[in-house]
C-alpha cells in the first residue's frame, strides 16, 4: 500500500518495480491529499523530481494528519542539510534515488513501521496512558547486563506488549549487535533535531527488531556526544508511544543513566559472584540510596549463580543488603546466542536460561501494573530537588 509521487514516468515506474503489489503512481504533490482520503496508504515515495520544498511540505502536513503514514524522500543526492531538514518535516527514510536495493528496503521498512503504528493506535488505550519503564544496570562490565536488557525486551515482547529497547551506553552499546540489527539511524542523530522532538521525530530513529520490539541504538562512533536533555525528552515520548521501555545503561552514573534513573519505574541490577562485582553492586546500591531510588522498586539479578567459586548467593546478599530476585545459571549457550545475534528466550525457550529470562520478564509485566509506579513518580519528584550534582 505505496504511492509514488513523481513526474518522470521512466524514474516512476523503475522504482514501482521494487515495490510489491501495484503502487499507485501520481504526477504532484496537489493531488496527493485527496488520493490519500480515499485510498489509506502505508507508505508515500516522493521522487527526484518534487521539489523538497513541496516535499517537506507534505511530511509536514502527514506527521499530524496521518502519524502513521511513513514517507520516503528519494534524492539525487543526499547531504547532511536536506537529511537534517527532512528529519525535523517527519520523513522517515532519505534514499539516493540510484540506490535501487535501498530504495525497496526502505519502502518495506516504512511500510512495517506504519502498519506497527496503525495497529497501536488501534489498541491505544485511554489517552494520557503511559507505559513503564525499566532500566537495566550495572556498575561492572562482563556481568551479562546487556544479555538481561536485551533479553527481556524480546520476552515482553513475546507477551504481546509494544517494547522499545534503547541502549544508552554511548561509548560502546551493543544492543544492535546481539539482536543483529544494522541500524540506520541512532542517538546520534537526536543532534539534527535541535530539540524539536516529538513522535514523529523518534520514530524516525528507531530500527525495527519485530512488529512490537523496536530498538533506539547508540551511536557506532566513539566521542559521540549526546545531549542528557534530549535523552531525557526522548525517554519521555517512548513512554507514550509504547507499552514498555527498556534501557540498557554504560557501566556508570553518567547523565544519560541518571536520565533512565529519573524516568525509571523499576531498577534491575545486575550482578556476578565475584568479588569485584559485589563490591562494584554495593558501591551502585549506596548511590542508589543517596539519590533516594525506592528499594522496593529495585530487582536484583545474579547471574552466573549456580558457579562454584566460594562465593555463595547468600553471603553475596548478605554483603549487598539486598535480596537477588532472579539467579541464573552458568551455561554455554548464553555464548552460543549471543554470537548467533539471537535472543536466548527464543533460541533456548526450553532450556533453564530461557525460561528463567522469560519468567522473569512475565514477573516484571506484572509489576508494572501495580500502583507502585505511582510511588516510583513521587521518589523520582523528590529526587529531582535533591540529587548531588556528581555520584562517587
Amino acid at each position: 500500500m505505496t504511492t509514488i509521487v513523481e513526474t518522470d514516468p521512466q524514474v516512476a515506474g523503475l522504482v514501482q518495480q521494487l515495490m510489491p503489489g501495484t503502487p499507485s503512481v501520481l504526477t504532484t504533490t496537489d493531488r496527493l491529499a485527496r488520493h490519500l482520503e480515499r485510498h489509506p496508504e502505508h507508505a508515500v515515495v516522493l521522487g527526484p523530481s518534487v521539489p523538497v520544498e513541496d516535499a517537506l511540505r507534505v511530511a509536514e502536513q502527514n506527521r499530524i494528519l496521518r502519524p502513521a503514514l511513513g514517507v520516503v524522500l528519494l534524492r539525487d543526492s543526499v547531504d547532511d542539510e536536506v537529511l537534517a531538514r527532512a528529519m525535523r518535516a517527519g520523513v522517515r527514510e532519505v534514499v539516493a534515488s540510484d540506490d535501487l536495493p535501498t530504495i525497496g528496503s526502505a519502502v518495506r521498512r516504512v511500510e512495517a513501521i506504519a502498519r506497527a503504528m496503525s495497529g497501536a493506535q488501534e489498541q491505544a488505550g485511554p489517552e494520557g496512558a503511559r507505559g513503564g519503564l525499566v532500566t537495566v544496570f550495572s556498575t561492572k562490565g562482563g556481568v551479562g547486563k546487556t544479555l538481561v536488557a536485551t533479553n527481556l525486551g524480546v520476552a515482553l515482547a513475546d507477551l504481546g506488549h509494544r517494547v522499545c529497547l534503547v541502549d544508552l551506553d554511548i561509548e560502546g552499546g551493543d544492543v544492535a549487535v546481539m539482536l543483529s540489527l544494522a541500524p540506520q539511524h541512532t542517538l546520534d542523530d537526536l543532534a539534527r533535531f535541535d530539540g524539536n522532538l516529538d513522535q514523529s521525530a523518534v520514530e524516525s530513529l528507531l530500527t525495527r527488531h519485530s512488529d512490537r520490539l523496536a530498538v533506539l541504538a547508540a551511536p557506532v562512533q566513539l566521542g559521540t556526544v549526546v545531549s542528557p536533555a534530549s535523552v531525557g525528552a526522548v525517554l519521555d515520548l517512548l513512554k507514550q508511544m509504547f507499552d514498555v521501555v527498556v534501557v540498557d545503561t554504560s557501566g556508570s552514573f553518567d547523565d544519560q543513566a541518571l536520565q533512565a534513573l529519573d524516568h525509571s519505574d523499576l531498577l534491575v541490577l545486575v550482578g556476578t559472584l565475584d568479588i569485584p562485582a559485589l563490591k562494584n553492586l554495593k558501591l551502585a546500591v549506596g548511590t542508589l540510596d543517596l539519590l533516594n531510588y525506592p528499594r522496593d522498586l529495585w530487582r536484583v539479578v545474579l547471574n552466573r549463580a549456580d558457579a562454584k567459586v566460594g562465593l555463595s548467593v547468600e553471603e553475596f546478599e548478605k554483603t549487598l543488603g539486598v535480596r537477588s530476585t532472579v539467579t541464573m545459571p552458568t551455561t554455554r549457550e548464553v555464548l552460543v546466542a549471543v554470537n548467533r545475534g539471537e535472543p536466548a528466550v527464543r533460541a533456548y525457550a526450553g532450556r533453564p536460561v530461557g525460561r528463567t529470562l522469560a519468567s522473569f520478564a512475565a514477573a516484571l509485566s506484572r509489576d508494572l501494573a501495580l500502583p507502585a509506579a505511582g510511588r516510583a513518580t513521587a521518589a523520582r519528584d523528590r529526587r529531582r530537588g535533591r540529587r548531588p550534582r556528581k555520584a562517587a
